[in-house]
């Protein structure tokens, strides 16, 4: 089982599987399919057994990714009600979600970060120096930091504590 112990802790998780049920449906109201809303529990479920447990989640708005994060809110027994909404990660570049997970208060060791491709990838690989063509749905990287402070976050900083994805053995 990883140590969870380090200073700060990074989980950068791309959204689950995503349906394209209507045509007319907007981007960012585009829900989870069957796979999404099967994948997702068991990830969490793979989370709960490493015993990550997030003290903060944060999350794009986006249906999919809001989803995705409210599963693995319930399966790791934190409040729904604590999950923060940042417009920023449905439509930021890596540099961007840096900036924010920068800004967050350092009382929180573990943040869980929700959101969605090819930013998810660019900041994962940024943080921890790592070639990972793609994050997959439902796929998820932990990364972390040797530091007090969230503002000390830097390009390659992180040390690679787990990637995992729905079709990765467990």
């Amino acid at each position: 089982m990883a140590n969870f112990n380090e200073n700060k802790v990074l989980l950068i998780c791309r959204h689950a599987k995503s349906s394209w049920p209507d045509t007319g449906l907007a981007d960012f109201d585009r829900p989870l399919n069957k796979r999404g809303e099967r994948d997702a529990p068991r990830m969490g479920q793979r989370l709960q057994q490493r015993g990550f447990l997030p003290d903060l989640i944060m999350s794009s708005p986006a249906v999919r990714a809001q989803r995705t994060a409210e599963i693995y809110a319930e399966t790791l027994d934190y409040p729904l009600e604590d999950i923060g909404y940042h417009q920023q990660l449905a439509e930021a570049n890596w540099p961007q979600l840096l900036s924010l997970i920068q800004q967050a208060d350092d009382r929180y060791r573990r943040i869980f970060l929700v959101g969605h491709n090819p930013e998810c990838t660019s900041l994962a690989n940024v943080l921890g120096g790592l070639t990972l063509r793609k994050i997959p749905t439902a796929g998820m990287v932990a990364l972390s930091f040797p530091f007090n402070s969230w503002t000390e976050l830097h390009e390659q900083s992180g040390i690679l504590l787990f990637f995992d994805f729905p079709k990765n053995p467990f």
